[in-house]
């Protein structure tokens, strides 16, 4: 355990910065190097943080998975933001109402491991105008979709960031792990 704990954002990305829907357009990019990068991030985390519509997606399909993946996401400890959602069934998940950033800042003070956010682009936008984001790492795929949700909105504004690691997989995705600046 670490006495400083970071919430780490994991994307799958297009060229053209869109991160809506990867289920749609990541799967001919997905393989072993991939893999082992995304386990590695659940790996060295205690607690999956999850969006409401992300939470939704995974809940629908983790739990009647098997293997390494499948287990350290149906084990982990999951926390929800939603403000629609009654309850999280998917097993050691708990929801997150309100006042979100003052509930992370504080956990981000607990020792543990890293809070991996995965997906839910709202919830990244909003932690990292925040300031909670301690990483941003991008698999940023060979692929431009035109359309679709960025990480970046138009009115975003300056988001200074150090790149601090960089991996290229055999299919072309980059693996890009970036701080604030």
């Amino acid at each position: 355990m670490t006495a400083e704990r970071k919430i780490v954002a994991g994307l799958f990305i297009s060229l053209d910065g869109v991160v809506e829907a990867p289920e749609k357009w990541h799967f001919p990019y997905l393989n072993e190097e991939m893999s082992a990068a995304v386990g590695q991030m659940h790996a060295m985390a205690d607690i999956l943080l999850l969006g409401r519509a992300t939470y939704e997606a995974f809940a629908a399909v983790w739990p009647h998975q098997s293997g390494e993946l499948a287990d350290q996401l149906n084990t982990i400890n999951k926390l929800v933001v939603s403000t629609t959602l009654d309850k999280a069934e998917w097993n050691n998940s708990a929801l997150i109402k309100s006042d979100i950033v003052n509930v992370l800042a504080g956990l981000k003070r607990q020792t543990g491991r890293n809070i991996q956010l995965s997906g839910s682009i709202s919830l990244t936008r909003t932690l990292l105008h925040a300031g909670l984001i301690d990483e941003l790492r991008l698999l940023v795929h060979p692929i431009a979709l035109g359309s679709g949700r960025r990480l970046f909105a138009a009115d975003t504004g300056p988001v200074p960031l150090e790149l601090t690691r960089s991996a290229v997989f055999s299919t072309g995705v980059v693996d890009l792990t970036y701080r604030p600046a």
